[in-house]
């Protein structure tokens, strides 16, 4: 499926979505992609590369605000703070976090080394955070993404598509949004498994979104957890390569329990 394929199905409300949140986060990131490769003095102090993941919060607001008013608002909203959920959802959205604590744990008795959760703050552009890196990740990438990615565009795209064609629409788009980055943050050499991984972390977050009735906070804290480990260089790569795996697995087992239409066990989160 390409995206002049895709094209024609999307309403004319989630093209505008999708080309203002490419448009609010791409200022930001095209800037310290030009910097990074010399092509321009540098504008942006670098730690604005936080500020890339409200573009597609902010999106959301404007499209809605312009497009429903405040009957939009407040649906967007409920999902925004919808964090009363089974208590078993926050403990999946979490569970990233223990599995990195056994594979330091791992790391440390294998290797010999002395691998600490200190670490994991270590964050670009930043001075170390410690475990306000955890935070950090839940209110930049967290929050800011998926207020956006699954609280508009993904029941949008539900209401028109089973749930497995809604978030693989929705990847293609997640995926191309982060392009600046390639530039000055990323090794263009690991796009094809990054996008691989990016995929399943979709998968997962549609049957998370799915599965707790349209929670925005639990995705966001499992998106930040998530991110917290695969982005740090604990254990020489060790930890993000095991959490990427397990991702992948996680979403190999949603598809062989879940059918297409929903991807859990919940009806499809829609408009």
């Amino acid at each position: 499926m390409n995206v002049r394929a895709i094209a024609p199905q999307l309403s004319g409300r989630l093209v505008a979505y999708f080309v203002l949140a490419y448009a609010l986060s791409w200022s930001i990131g095209i800037a310290l992609a030009l910097a990074a490769q010399g092509l321009i003095a540098p504008i942006l102090p670098q730690w604005f590369h936080y500020l890339i993941a409200y573009g597609p919060l902010l999106s959301a607001v404007i499209v809605t605000g312009v497009t429903e008013g405040r009957r939009g608002l407040r649906e967007l909203w409920a999902r925004v703070t919808r964090w009363r959920v089974e208590p078993i959802w926050w403990l999946v959205a979490l569970s990233p976090l223990v599995i990195g604590l056994a594979v330091i744990l791992a790391v440390n008795l294998v290797t010999g080394n002395t691998v600490t959760l200190a670490q994991l703050g270590e964050v670009h552009f930043l001075p170390p955070l410690g475990i306000g890196a955890l935070l950090l990740w839940i209110i930049t990438f967290g929050i800011g993404e998926e207020a956006g990615w699954r609280g508009y565009a993904l029941p949008r795209l539900q209401q028109a598509h089973n749930a497995l064609i809604a978030t693989i629409i929705l990847t293609i788009f997640w995926a191309f949004w982060h392009l600046p980055q390639f530039f000055y943050l990323f090794d263009p050499a690991i796009a094809p498994g990054w996008a691989l991984g990016l995929f399943a972390g979709a998968l997962v977050f549609t049957w998370l979104f799915n599965s707790t009735g349209g929670s925005v906070p639990v995705v966001a804290v499992g998106h930040g957890c998530f991110n917290f480990l695969s982005a740090s260089n604990v254990g020489d790569g060790v930890l993000a390569a095991v959490i990427s795996t397990v991702v992948m697995v996680w979403a190999v087992v949603v598809l062989l329990l879940y059918r297409p239409q929903h991807l859990s066990r919940r009806a499809r989160v829609t408009v």
